[in-house]
């Protein structure tokens, strides 16, 4: 669900620009809550993984293929802020790199599969999860139907901005029954994707699951007719390796990135190479007569293929290594000096500080 450039006029995506560096700006604040000796190094990780899932276009119908957009497994996984951060990251590797998304469209791209599919997907989830039972098996299933829910959210969003902003006269009902519809179809990919994913860790390690926390239900005792929360007992000393059922956070991070080069580097050669929801929409619709040429066109790594390589499966594989290298380390930076800030902010120094102010 790209958009390029050309296909949303200029105050419009200047506007959605201004709301996409406002989500950044909230996310950035958010995510040093969230961010922690287990979140920060899965954070960047998620990114990565985001981006290698994507390069794996499904067909969804005749002529027609879907991605993981990715804002539902990353909130479920390192929560919402960070989740809007790692997808910002994605695309921002995406439009600058491999010449996918406009980078004038970039606002639009933001506010639409990250931001809306993060917001949308969380709300769902939590949601669900405090009306089902308080089980592993009840996160996966909140986060199958957050994502599948995602996907028409994001493109409700877009023709919402294709219609304040769009760049040809184009019948509105059209574009939203042609957009809606595929992307219903495409949730579903997203959604077998993001349960998949999501059951895969919690099963190994749920304390890194951030939807996943405070699971346990507190024992219930009938005092005088009524159930009351029962006292907690001081817990007993328990060995790491039974907390974590033997599997290592740094176990789980190298399979992880194993899993994603692999995707990246030699699975996405198998791809559907159908249009997806949005290419092909614009398309039938002709949404995309105003299309300009991408800014980085030129680009060594542009449409997923590395520059004067003439084997495809070369090319395409090595572009995929690299966006997931390139990915993995700017998500890391931006996650651990955003995680850095929160310990220099928590400080003893600063809080000495705090408490002299008060005084």
């Amino acid at each position: 669900m790209h958009v390029p450039d050309g296909f949303i006029n200029a105050p419009t995506s200047a506007a959605a620009g201004v709301i996409a560096a406002g989500a950044v700006a909230v996310s950035l604040r958010g995510a040093r809550r969230e961010l922690d000796e287990r979140t920060a190094p899965l954070a960047g990780l998620v990114a990565a993984f985001i981006f290698a899932v994507q390069m794996l276009n499904f067909p969804v119908a005749a002529g027609t293929s879907g991605h993981l957009l990715g804002g539902a497994l990353a909130a479920i996984l390192v929560g919402p802020y960070t989740g809007v951060l790692c997808v910002s990251v994605v695309l921002l590797m995406q439009g600058i790199l491999f010449a996918d998304g406009g980078l004038t469209a970039l606002g639009v791209n933001v506010t639409d599969m990250a931001l809306t599919t993060t917001v949308v997907a969380y709300a769902v989830f939590r949601g669900l999860v405090k009306v089902l039972p308080r089980t592993r098996r009840s996160v996966t299933v909140a986060s199958f139907v957050a994502a599948v829910l995602s996907v028409p959210a994001a493109a409700c969003v877009f023709t919402l901005i294709y219609a304040i902003g769009g760049t040809t006269d184009v019948s509105l009902g059209k574009v939203a029954t042609a957009m809606i519809g595929v992307h219903v179809l495409i949730g579903i990919g997203e959604a077998v994707i993001t349960a998949l994913t999501v059951g895969a860790v919690i099963a190994v390690r749920p304390d890194l699951v951030y939807g996943a926390r405070g699971l346990q239900q507190k024992l219930k005792l009938r005092v005088g007719g009524e159930l009351v929360d029962a006292p907690d007992a001081a817990p007993a000393p328990v060995p790491a390796a039974a907390r974590t059922g033997g599997v290592s956070r740094r176990t789980v991070w190298a399979t992880g990135l194993v899993a994603s080069l692999v995707l990246a580097g030699f699975v996405s050669f198998y791809a559907s190479a159908s249009p997806d929801g949005l290419e092909k929409v614009a398309h039938d619709k002709g949404i995309d007569a105003k299309e300009k040429e991408h800014a980085s066109a030129d680009s060594p790594l542009a449409d997923y293929g590395v520059k004067d390589i003439t084997d495809a499966r070369l090319s395409g594989g090595l572009a995929g290594v690299i966006g997931v290298g390139v990915t993995i380390v700017a998500g890391t930076g931006v996650f651990w000096a955003v995680r850095r800030r929160r310990t220099d902010d928590a400080s003893p120094a600063s809080l000495d500080t705090s408490a002299a102010e008060n005084v």
